[in-house]
C-alpha cells in the first residue's frame, strides 16, 4: 500500500510524466500498433525476419511522426489535463505523419531492387487509425484516473440551472477546474422542451415537484446558476425555497475586471459567488453605458461629499475606475473615511486623492477646499438619512441636509464646477417625515438655483438631482439589521405585515447616478425605475430560510414615526418624462423662484438654530405644502 501511495503521490505532483516519457509512450503505441496490424492481416504467416524488417521500417516512420508531434505539440501539455483540443492535435499529427509515410512508402517500394513489401498502404492507414485511437484512449484514461483519485472526497455534487450556452460554458468551466471543486450531476431547465434529454452525459431535470427526491438521492450540495439565466432564476421563488429547505447552496456567476496597461478596466473572468438575499430579489438587470460615462469623467477633478457612506463609497470606486485627474473625498465619519483612504491607496494608487474629515456645514473649511481643489464635478451624497432619527432631531436635518447642501451648491457656482449632482431619495415624494421633507427642500433649492443661473446667464454650473429608493445592504438598512437579528437567534423585527419597499443594488444605483449626472443638462430631477416592490415581511422570511436558522420568529413592532406603509411609485408614466435611459425618467415638478426659496431657507435655518421642533416642522410644511406627517407628533400641525 505504501508503494502504491508513493506512485500516486509521484504522479499527481506538478512535475509528473515529463515530456520525454509522453513522447516514448506515443512512439511505442505506434510501433506496437504496426505489429498488431501486421499480425491481424497475416495471422500465422510471419517470421522473425518479417518483424525485424517491420521494426526497421517503423523506426523511420516513427522519426517522421516525432517531427509532427513537435509541430502539433502533442506531448508538451500536462496529459492529465488533456481536453478535446489536445485529442484533435493528436489526430492531426498522426494524419499528417500517415500521409508523408504513405508517399515515402510508395516511392521506396516502387524501386526495382525492392523485392519484398512487408507493409502495404492499407496496413499503414490501419496502423495510424489504431495508433490514433490508442493515443486518445491513453489521454482519456489518464484524465479519468486523475479525476477519480484527486479531491473527489471534498468535491461537491452540483446541478446547473440553465441549459443554453451559458449553462454549457459553466459546466465546461467547472469540469476543467483543478483541483476539482464541483461534480456535475445534472441540469435544471426552465424550458420544458428539454424534458427527457441528456446533456454532457448527465440528465436534464424539468419537473420541480420531484426535484426534492433528486437532491437527496444524488446528494446535491449546490446549484450553479447560468449567467444568462439569472433573471429567470430570481423569479423561481418556489424553486429557491425548495433548494433552501433542502440545505442546497446557490451560486451565481460574478464578473471580475482587471486594469489594463492603458489604465482602463476590462473583463478578467467569472467567479462563482454564493448568493445572498439581495441576489434573489426579483428585478431586471440594469445596463449602463459606463464607457461614455467614463469619457466624461476621465481627466476631471472630482469632489465627493459623504464619500464614506454606502452610496458615496461606491461612487468613489466607480469614479476612480474612470481615471480622473484628481479626487477630493469628504466625510465627517473618521473611521469609515479612513477605510476609503486605505481602499484608494490599495486599488487606485496612481490617482491623486485626498481624504478630508469635516462637515459640509463648516462653511469656512468647505470654502478653503473648493478654492484649493477647483472641482469640475461635485457629487453630493452627504446627508442624514434615518427617518426616526431625523423625526426626533429636525434641527439637525435642516442644518446638515439643507444648510450643508446650500453651502456646497453655492461654492460649486463660485468656483466654477461644471456639474453638481445631488443624491436625493424617494421619501422626498409627497413626504410624510422630516427627513424626506428636508431632502425635498434641498431639491427645490438646487433646482431653483439652476433656473436662476440660466435665466441670468451667470455661472456655468449645471445642477442635477437623482432620486431613488432603498439600496440593498446600505448602512442601517433592513437587510444588515435582519441578518444580525437572525445571527442572534431572533426575533426579526418588521414594522408592519403589509409594508413594502422598492430596492436596488448599490452598484446599479450608483451607475445610474453617474449616467444621469454626466448626461443631464441641469435643472432635472431624475427618478429611477426601481423595479418590483418587495414585501418586507416576505423578505425577512426568505432571509431566515436562506440562513438555515431554525425557530426564528418575526415580530411586528408597528410603523415608526414618519414611516409610510407604501412608498410612492417613482416611475409613474403620468408624472415623469422619458430620458436617454429606459430606467431613468425626469420628474414633472413645479418650479420655484430662487429669491423666494432663499428667503424661506434663511428663515428655516434661523428657526432651526433655536431648536424648536414644532416651529421648524411648521416652516417646513409652509415651504413644502404636500408634506403631511404620518404616525408622528407633528400630525397636529396638519390638523391646524
Amino acid at each position: 500500500m505504501r508503494r502504491i501511495s508513493k506512485v500516486i503521490n509521484w504522479y499527481f505532483r506538478r512535475n509528473a510524466l515529463p515530456y520525454w516519457l509522453i513522447l516514448i509512450l506515443d512512439c511505442l503505441i505506434i510501433y506496437f500498433s504496426a505489429i498488431f496490424v501486421y499480425w491481424l492481416f497475416f495471422r500465422g504467416a510471419h517470421t522473425l525476419q518479417h518483424f525485424y524488417m517491420i521494426t526497421n521500417i517503423m523506426a523511420v516512420y516513427i522519426a517522421i511522426c516525432v517531427v509532427f508531434f513537435r509541430i502539433f505539440s502533442t506531448y508538451s501539455g500536462i496529459i492529465r489535463y488533456s481536453s478535446f483540443v489536445d485529442l484533435q492535435r493528436v489526430a492531426m499529427a498522426n494524419m499528417c505523419s500517415m500521409l508523408v509515410c504513405i508517399v515515402l512508402h510508395y516511392w521506396v517500394y516502387r524501386w526495382p531492387s525492392a523485392t519484398f513489401e512487408p507493409l502495404t498502404t492499407r496496413h499503414l492507414v490501419t496502423t495510424f487509425v489504431v495508433a490514433t485511437a490508442l493515443m486518445c484512449a491513453e489521454r482519456v484514461l489518464v484524465k479519468v484516473l486523475y479525476d477519480v483519485v484527486s479531491n473527489k472526497e471534498v468535491a461537491q455534487n452540483v446541478l446547473i440551472y440553465g441549459v443554453s450556452d451559458g449553462g454549457v460554458a459553466l459546466a465546461k468551466s467547472i469540469r476543467s477546474q483543478r483541483p476539482v471543486k464541483y461534480v456535475l450531476r445534472g441540469f435544471l431547465a426552465p424550458d420544458r422542451n428539454y424534458a427527457h434529454h441528456r446533456l454532457m452525459g448527465v440528465k436534464v431535470y424539468i419537473d420541480h415537484k420531484g426535484l426534492g427526491k433528486v437532491l437527496k438521492e444524488k446528494k446535491i450540495g449546490a446549484v450553479l446558476v447560468s449567467p444568462i439565466r439569472t433573471r429567470e432564476f430570481r423569479e423561481e421563488e418556489a424553486l429557491q425555497d425548495l433548494l433552501i429547505s433542502n440545505g442546497v447552496k446557490i451560486y451565481m456567476v460574478e464578473q471580475q475586471v482587471h486594469e489594463t496597461k492603458d489604465g482602463s478596466f476590462a473583463p478578467q473572468g467569472m467567479v462563482l459567488k454564493e448568493v445572498s438575499v439581495e441576489d434573489l430579489l426579483p428585478r431586471d438587470e440594469i445596463e449602463v453605458d459606463m464607457e461614455s460615462v467614463g469619457r466624461e469623467l476621465t481627466g476631471k477633478r472630482i469632489l465627493i461629499t459623504g464619500s464614506a457612506g454606502s452610496i458615496g463609497s461606491e461612487i468613489v470606486r466607480q469614479v476612480a475606475m474612470a481615471r480622473p485627474e484628481a479626487m477630493m473625498l469628504i466625510d465627517q465619519a473618521e473611521t469609515p473615511e479612513h477605510d476609503i483612504r486605505l481602499m484608494m491607496a490599495k486599488d487606485f494608487p496612481d490617482i491623486p486623492c485626498e481624504t478630508i474629515v469635516t462637515s459640509i456645514c463648516n462653511a469656512e473649511r468647505m470654502e478653503k477646499i473648493f478654492k484649493d481643489f477647483r472641482p469640475n464635478y461635485v457629487f453630493h451624497a452627504a446627508a442624514y438619512k434615518h427617518v426616526p432619527m431625523m423625526e426626533n432631531n429636525p434641527s439637525e436635518a435642516i442644518l446638515n441636509n439643507v444648510y450643508g447642501t446650500r453651502v456646497v451648491a453655492d461654492l460649486s457656482v463660485k468656483y466654477g464646477a461644471s456639474k453638481f449632482v445631488m443624491i436625493s431619495t424617494d421619501k422626498a415624494v409627497n413626504p410624510t417625515n422630516v427627513m424626506g421633507c428636508s431632502k425635498r427642500i434641498c431639491e427645490i433649492y438646487v433646482q431653483s438655483l439652476d433656473l436662476d443661473l440660466k435665466q441670468g446667464k451667470q455661472g456655468k454650473t449645471q445642477f442635477v438631482t437623482t432620486r431613488f429608493g432603498n439600496v440593498l445592504g446600505s448602512n442601517g438598512s433592513v437587510i444588515p439589521l435582519f441578518r444580525e437579528q437572525i445571527k442572534n437567534g431572533g426575533p426579526v423585527t418588521v414594522t408592519h405585515p403589509n409594508i413594502i419597499r422598492f430596492f436596488m443594488l448599490i452598484p446599479e444605483a450608483c451607475k445610474l447616478v453617474l449616467e444621469a449626472g454626466t448626461k443631464g443638462n441641469g435643472g432635472e430631477i431624475f427618478v429611477f425605475d426601481m423595479g418590483k416592490p418587495v414585501k418586507i415581511a416576505e423578505l425577512a422570511q426568505r432571509m431566515i430560510r436562506l440562513s438555515g436558522a431554525q425557530n426564528v420568529e418575526i415580530k411586528y413592532s408597528g410603523l415608526r414615526e414618519g414611516e409610510k406603509l407604501y412608498e410612492e411609485v417613482l416611475n409613474d408614466m403620468e408624472s415623469t418624462k422619458p430620458t436617454f435611459h429606459q430606467k431613468i425618467r425626469i420628474a414633472n415638478v413645479r418650479q420655484y423662484d430662487y429669491k423666494e426659496v432663499c428667503r424661506d431657507i434663511d428663515e428655516l435655518i434661523a428657526i432651526a438654530k433655536q431648536y424648536d421642533d414644532m416651529a421648524i416642522v411648521k416652516k417646513m410644511k409652509d415651504i413644502v405644502p404636500e408634506f403631511k406627517s404620518n404616525n408622528s407628533k407633528y400630525e397636529v400641525l396638519d390638523q391646524k
